[in-house]
Parts: structure tokens; sequence; C-alpha cells
């Protein structure tokens, strides 16, 4: 149901460098290491004020806009046509330009390239689980798909104490790296003729 535009630069995990600063912008300085969020903070609006969302009124996410909210211009372009955002961050490319309430500082001795999965993957199943889901101590929980989200999802089940955490994927190859994060037993749909859910 989205109208993309298009040519535009992808991405949306990654950890970098702060190169330089726009005006008005205090809270990063060039040099800074930091994560990019396309889920973002005006640190105005109720629900960045909320304890219970991070639905910002200003920066949700939109994978529609493709340009700066400041101006609604591109910063990227070849040959004096613009190439379009995607989601504010446009990580796969060696520089990018965004919005400060779109980068999390980090601590600069973090090695990068392993932390930049902290900018989507763990904390979105980590933070679904523990945050949103909820689940009592005890519980069972099901995961359904064991990428870096589902992953991080198991992980936060068995933080929050569920007594079994069930992994559902087409890949069994993925089932001995899932029981590292907390997945207690597996599910691989194309082993059954019923819903995976009976």
């Amino acid at each position: 149901g989205q109208t993309p535009v298009f040519p535009r630069i992808f991405g949306h995990e990654a950890g970098g460098i702060v190169e330089s600063v726009g005006e008005g912008v205090t809270d990063l300085a060039p040099g800074d290491h930091v994560l990019p969020v396309f889920t973002g903070e005006c640190k105005e609006c109720p629900h960045c004020k909320s304890a219970e969302s991070n639905m910002c009124d200003l920066l949700r996410i939109n994978t529609d806009r493709g340009v700066m909210i400041g101006d609604g211009k591109s910063r990227f372009s070849i040959n004096g046509k613009p190439i379009y955002h995607f989601v504010g961050t446009s990580t796969f490319s060696e520089y990018t330009v965004m919005h400060v309430g779109c980068v999390a500082k980090i601590n600069p001795k973090a090695p990068l390239d392993k932390v930049c999965v902290l900018s989507c993957g763990i904390s979105t199943g980590l933070g679904a689980t523990i945050n949103v889901a909820k689940p009592p101590k005890g519980s069972t929980v099901a995961i359904f798909g064991l990428g870096a989200v589902g992953l991080a999802a198991a992980e936060g089940a068995r933080i929050a104490g569920a007594s079994r955490i069930i992994g559902v994927d087409l890949n069994p190859n993925r089932f001995e790296e899932a029981r590292k994060f907390g997945c207690t037993e597996f599910v691989n749909p194309k082993d059954h003729d019923k819903p995976v859910q009976q």
C-alpha cells in the first residue's frame, strides 16, 4: 500500500562516526560514534514523553517521504537529479544525512562493525519481547522467524523468564544457533500438514 519514491538509497542498520552537524545541533559533535534509528525521537511530542510509546509524531517511520523533514529536499543527488532517502537513514552509503533525532550517540569504544545490529535487529526483537509482549515468568513464547530480530526476541523471552521458547522457522539449520539465544524447542512448518499454531 505504500508509494515509495525512486531512485533512493536503502539501508537502516549501521554504525558510524559523525562527520559534521547542522545548524542548531547541540546533542552531537564531529567525531561522535553513533547508531542510526529509523524511528527517531523529537523529545517534545506526547509519544516521546510517554513511557509506553516510541511512535514520535515528527520522526516515526515513513517509507514514502524520501526527503528531509526541515525543508522537504533530498540531500543526495547524481547529475543534478535527486536520489531519495529511506526511512530517514539511508545507510547503504559511505556518507548519509539524518535528522539529529534519528541518531543515538554510543560509547566510542564499542566496535562499530559489531554494535551496528543494535540499531535495528537486536533492539527491535529484544524490545518487542521485553517492552511490548512482556511475557510473564514461566510462560510459553513462540517466535516466528529466527533471523536477527527473531533471535533477539528469543533472548528477550529468556531474560523475561519464559519456560518454553518455541522457535518457528522454515530453515532447520537455524535451530542450533537459536538454542544459544534461549529457544527450547523448534517447529518447522514444512514438517506438518496442519497450521503451525495447532
